[in-house]
């Protein structure tokens, strides 16, 4: 069989595999997200929203909305975006990566930013506290933090698992990377500015949209090396 003039045999088993797994993730996280997006839509209440929101009565203190302010802010537009900049220029001019590295970051990024805000816009869930303190403002439906920071930070994943270091050191920076992106998502229902469902819903869209990115740019990269005779 052959695809785009290349065998598809040419692929490895394990490449392969990768494939499937995340198009299985993709229809996954799809899933997850209309089953929500029909509920909200119909307006209905969720059960595990109210445990959330009573669980977190329940461990309220002071330094724990100190701490869970400053995570939050890991996930903020202010900081993804200048992050985001910074690593497009590095990716740009890097020998180490491809222009497409840069070119693909820069459509995952604008493009979670654009459907994020769209989805809210179709939505109009209110959220359950409004707090600008903690960008707590707009439409609550699905959690803007959740996207930007499991789409920025899970770019990052991607970057060091196809980076030359070490394979513990790619465990530790990985392991650590996906703590702070779920630690945003559930910072948003802490301080009470989203529903713990928008947080699913954020974390299961964006992460369906990062994988169908990174799908996207793997098979560049693939006919660019092809097309380069290195494969």
């Amino acid at each position: 069989m052959y695809f785009s003039g290349t065998k598809l045999t040419d692929l490895s088993k394990a490449s392969i595999i990768v494939i499937l797994a995340g198009f299985a993730a993709i229809i996954a996280g799809f899933y997850a997200f209309a089953e929500l997006a029909e509920d909200v839509l119909e307006q209905e209440k969720f059960a595990v929203d109210q445990a959330a929101t009573n669980f977190v009565m329940s461990i309220e203190a002071p330094w724990m909305g100190q701490m869970w302010g400053i995570i939050t802010d890991l996930g903020s537009v202010t900081l993804i975006t200048i992050a985001s900049i910074i690593l497009f220029v590095y990716l740009f001019i890097s020998s180490s990566f491809s222009r497409w590295v840069a070119i693909y970051f820069a459509v995952t990024m604008g493009g979670i930013a654009l459907l994020t805000k769209l989805l809210k816009l179709l939505f109009e869930r209110s959220r359950p506290e409004v707090l600008a303190e903690y960008d707590g403002t707009g439409f609550s439906f699905p959690s803007g933090h959740s996207t930007g920071s499991i789409v920025f930070y899970g770019f990052l994943v991607y970057l060091v698992i196809i980076s030359s270091m070490q394979k513990k050191w790619k465990w530790t920076l990985n392991t650590i990377l996906t703590i702070v992106f779920l630690l945003v998502g559930l910072s948003r229902v802490y301080l009470g500015v989203h529903y713990f469902t928008d947080v699913i819903a954020g974390f299961s869209f964006g992460l369906s949209w990062l994988l169908v990115c990174i799908a996207g740019l793997e098979l560049t990269l693939w006919n660019q090396r092809r097309r380069k005779g290195k494969l």
